[in-house]
C-alpha cells in the first residue's frame, strides 16, 4: 500500500526565514516535510491512478499565500495560512471532488489550511508561531506525496 496526500510546499526561502524565527532546540519537523495540505488518501495500491486523476483536475490559477498565525492540534503546533485563501479552497475543492468522483475515500472534515512545525507542545515554540508573519510566496503548483517510513517522496507536481 501507498500512503498518499495532496499537497503545497512553501518555497525553501520562506522555510528558511520560518526555521530562523524559531525558538533554538525546539523539537520541530524536519523542513522538507513542512506543507499545507489539500486531501489525505490514506493507503491507496497504486499512485498512478491518483496521479492521473489530479492531471485532470482544473486549476483555479496561480495564487499567493502568507505563514501567519498559530494553533495546536492536541500536542501538534502549527502556523495558519493567509492571502488568498479563496484560491486555496477552491483547489482543495477541486482536487477532492474530483478525488471522490474517481472513487477515493477522503476524511470528511472542514478544510483548515496549515502548516504543522511540530508534533510536540512546546510554549516556546508557540510564542514564536504566534508572533510569525511571513512573506507572501506564489503557489504556481501541488503535488502528490507519498509518506513512507517517515519519509515524504513527491510523486508528481502539477501547475496551476
Amino acid at each position: 500500500m501507498n500512503r498518499l496526500f495532496v499537497a503545497v510546499f512553501p518555497p525553501p526561502g520562506e522555510l528558511h526565514a520560518l526555521q530562523r524565527a524559531l525558538p533554538a532546540g525546539g523539537r520541530v519537523s524536519p523542513t522538507a516535510k513542512w506543507h499545507v495540505t489539500l486531501a489525505f488518501l490514506g493507503d491507496v495500491p497504486s499512485p498512478e491512478p491518483v496521479a492521473a486523476v489530479l492531471a485532470a483536475v482544473r486549476s483555479p490559477g496561480p495564487f499567493t499565500l502568507r505563514l501567519a498565525g498559530s494553533g495546536r492540534f492536541g500536542a501538534a503546533e502549527w502556523l495558519g495560512v493567509d492571502g488568498d485563501r479563496d484560491k486555496l479552497t477552491t483547489l482543495h475543492t477541486r482536487i477532492r471532488e474530483d478525488l471522490a468522483t474517481a472513487g477515493y475515500a477522503l476524511q470528511d472534515r472542514a478544510f483548515h489550511p496549515h502548516l504543522t512545525v511540530s508534533y510536540h507542545a512546546d510554549s516556546a515554540l508557540r510564542k514564536a508561531l504566534g508572533d510569525y508573519v511571513g512573506e507572501p510566496w506564489p503557489v504556481t503548483e501541488f503535488s502528490l506525496v507519498l509518506s513512507h517510513n517517515g519519509q515524504y517522496v513527491k510523486i508528481g507536481s502539477w501547475p496551476l
